[in-house]
C-alpha cells in the first residue's frame, strides 16, 4: 500500500462487496419492529429492536438518500442514555461494533480472536452495552443499506464534511422522530468513526445537542500521525512503540527484553524514543556514523529486525515493510488490524504483504452473519445486500476537505470540550494495533491545547489485543467493564 495514501488507516477488511446496478431503495418505508430478549448472569433483559430507514432531505425538503439504522431499546421508568454508534473506512458499516463488542448478538470467534471455520454463526453477547444505553448503529451512505436516491449523488456524502452533516442530520432527526431530545446523549466511533465522533460533536452542539460523552475506539484525529509521507518524520517514532509490542508478542526481541511485561518494556521503548530516536530523526543526516550505527541496533532489539535492515531503511520503518519483514524468516507476515494474526503470502521476496492476515481472518464472519441476521432474526428484507463497506476504494475518491496537509478532527474535539466542559472522553487502545496506534493517539491528546480544566475528561485505556480489541475474549469483557464505569462517571452531577 503507498505510504501517501488514505488507506493507511483505514478499516480494509478483506470483503468483497457485489457490484450493484440499481440504487432502488424506498427511504420512507416504515422500520420494522421486534421484541427479544437476552439473559445475562441469570437476569433476564427484555428490549426493542427497530430497523430502519432514515430519509435525509435536502434544504427544499425533497429526499436525496436514506441512511439505514438499527436500534435496541429498553423499556424504563427513567430516562436511558442513547448511543449512537458508528465505525470507520471511510465507508464502513457499523457492523464491526454492532456485532463485535456492543450489540446483544455478537459474532462467535474463538477466545484469542481467530475465526472458526464456517459456516458462522451469532451468539448471545453478555457484555452488550445495552445493559446501561440504548444504541442506535447507524450506516453512513453506501454502507449497510443506506443509499442515495440518485447515484450520482454519492460524492454529496462521501467527504468529511458531506459525510459528518448527513450522519448529524441524523441524529436530530432521530432524537426528534423518537422523543429523545432530553435524553443523555453519547456517541461511540471506531477508527475514521473517531474522526467522525470529533466533527459531530461540534456540529451536534452548534444544533443545541450537548454531548454526555465520546468512546473513542482505536482513535485517529490527526492523520498527519499515520501518513508516512516524505518529510513526514512523526509516525515512524509513534508506530515504533506498536512494532515493538508485535516483536514482543511474536518472541522476536532479545531474551532479556522478552522476559520482561509488556508494560515493562514498552515503557522503556517510549523513553528511547522521545529519548533518542525522535532528536535523531530530527537531526537528519547530521547524526554522526557511530551514533546512527547505535540507534539501528537499538531499533533492531525493539523492533525485533536486523539492524542492517533497519540501517538501509534509513533508521526509518514503513509499516507495511515492518509487517512483511518480522517474520520473513517463517515465511510469514503480520496483520495491521491486529499485529497477532500472521498471513501467508505468495512472494517471499515482496517489500509489503499481499493482505492483511487480521483482515482476511474476520472479515468474511462479520459479512455473513450481519447479512442472515437482519433479514432472519430482525426481519428487515430488502433487495438489497448489507454492504460491510461501500464497493469500491472509497479512501482514493473521498474528499477529506484537507487544506494543510494532513486531516485532523482534534481541533473540533478541542472547541466542543471548550464549550461543553461537562463532555467526557474515553479513547481505548489496543497495543498490537498498527492501523491507529495507541501512541500516535496519545500525541494527538498531548498536542490538542486542552484546558487545563478540562484535561481530566479525557480517560484512556489500554487492552493487549489489536483495532478491534473486543475481538479477544477477555478484553472485550473489560472494555464492557471500561465503559459502564465511564458511561456512570459521564453522568454524574
Amino acid at each position: 500500500m503507498p505510504d501517501e495514501s488514505p488507506k493507511d488507516v483505514k478499516e480494509n477488511k478483506d470483503v468483497k462487496e457485489p457490484k450493484e446496478d440499481k440504487y432502488q431503495i424506498e427511504p420512507e418505508a416504515p422500520p420494522i419492529t421486534t421484541e427479544h430478549h437476552i439473559t445475562i448472569k441469570g437476569k433476564k433483559l427484555s428490549y426493542t429492536a427497530t430497523v430502519g430507514m432514515m430519509p435525509m432531505r435536502n434544504d427544499l425538503g425533497e429526499v436525496e438518500a436514506g441512511m439505514g439504522y438499527t436500534a435496541y431499546t429498553v423499556k424504563s421508568d427513567t430516562r436511558r442514555p442513547v448511543t449512537f454508534t458508528f465505525n470507520g473506512g471511510p465507508g464502513s458499516a457499523s457492523v464491526w461494533l454492532h456485532l463485535g463488542a456492543v450489540g446483544p448478538k455478537r459474532v462467535a470467534l474463538g477466545d484469542q480472536g481467530m475465526a472458526p471455520p464456517p459456516p458462522h454463526k451469532l451468539v448471545d453477547n453478555e457484555e452488550t452495552w445495552l445493559q446501561f444505553s440504548d444504541l442506535v448503529f447507524i450506516d453512513p451512505i453506501g454502507t449497510g443499506f443506506s443509499r442515495p436516491v440518485k447515484k450520482e449523488d454519492e460524492k454529496k456524502f462521501w467527504g468529511l464534511k458531506g459525510d459528518v452533516e448527513s450522519v448529524g442530520k441524523f441524529v436530530l432527526n432521530y432524537l426528534s422522530l423518537y422523543g429523545q431530545w432530553l435524553s443523555p446523549v453519547f456517541i461511540a466511533g471506531e477508527s475514521y468513526g473517531t474522526t467522525r465522533a470529533a466533527a459531530l460533536s461540534d456540529y451536534l452542539y452548534t444544533y443545541g445537542v450537548a454531548i454526555n460523552g465520546i468512546v473513542l475506539v482505536s482513535s485517529i484525529l490527526n492523520f498527519q500521525t499515520a501518513r508516512f509521507t516524505k518529510g513526514n518524520d512523526l509516525p515512524f517514532s509513534l508506530f515504533l512503540p506498536t512494532y515493538a509490542a508485535t516483536a514482543w508478542f511474536h518472541k522476536k526481541v532479545p531474551a532479556d527484553l522478552q522476559k520482561k511485561s509488556l508494560a515493562t518494556f514498552l515503557a522503556e521503548v517510549e523513553k528511547f524514543v522521545e529519548d533518542e530516536y525522535i532528536p535523531s530523526l530530527q537531526a537528519g543526516n547530521k547524526v554522526p556514523e557511530t551514533k546512527r550505527k547505535a540507534i539501528a541496533k537499538k531499533l533492531g532489539q525493539y523492533c525485533g529486525l536486523d539492524p542492517n535492515y533497519v540501517e538501509l531503511s534509513d533508521i526509518r520503518i514503513e509499516i507495511h515493510r515492518f509487517c512483511k519483514e518480522l517474520l520473513r524468516d517463517e515465511r510469514r507476515t503480520v496483520g495491521r488490524l491486529d499485529s497477532r494474526y500472521k498471513g501467508i503470502d505468495g512472494s517471499q521476496v515482496a517489500e509489503t504483504p499481499e493482505h492483511d492476515p487480521s483482515n482476511s481472518a474476520i472479515g468474511p464472519v462479520f459479512a455473513s452473519t450481519m447479512n442472515d441476521y437482519v433479514r432472519e432474526s430482525l426481519g428487515y428484507k430488502p433487495t438489497l445486500y448489507y454492504n460491510i463497506f461501500a464497493p469500491g476504494e472509497l479512501y482514493k475518491i473521498w474528499d477529506w476537505g484537507d487544506k494543510v496537509g494532513h486531516p485532523d478532527t482534534a481541533e473540533s474535539l478541542r472547541s466542543t470540550m471548550s464549550k461543553n466542559p461537562f463532555m467526557k472522553i474515553f479513547v481505548a487502545s489496543g497495543y498490537y494495533d498498527l492501523a491507529t496506534p495507541y501512541y500516535a493517539t496519545q500525541y494527538t491528546l498531548a498536542h490538542m491545547g486542552l484546558d487545563e480544566s478540562v484535561r481530566g475528561n479525557i480517560t484512556c485505556k489500554y487492552y493487549e489485543a489489536g483495532h478491534m480489541m473486543y475481538v479477544k475474549a477477555d478484553e472485550l469483557s473489560q472494555l464492557r467493564k471500561d465503559v459502564e464505569a465511564f458511561y456512570s462517571s459521564a453522568l454524574k452531577k
